[in-house]
């Protein structure tokens, strides 16, 4: 069981944590890319079994978070 793995629990965190923090920032500056980012980034790690599955969701999260950003919203 893929749950009970230290590593699937520090990544799992880390990827949590990033998402927090992205969340923070897109609180202070009032933009929904950066806040609804950084919910997925927190929520979805609960859903996915495997690290490196969670690893590729939270990059391609984050490429999405930063294009959207550069296109304004």
């Amino acid at each position: 069981m893929d749950y009970l793995n230290p590593g699937f629990i520090a990544a799992s965190g880390l990827v949590s944590l990033v998402g927090f923090c992205l969340f923070l920032y897109g609180k202070r500056r009032s933009s929904a890319a950066q806040i609804l980012g950084g919910l997925a980034l927190m929520i979805f790690p609960i859903f996915v079994p495997k690290i490196p599955l969670m690893l590729g969701i939270a990059a391609g999260l984050l490429g999405l978070v930063w294009l959207a950003s550069r296109q304004g919203w």
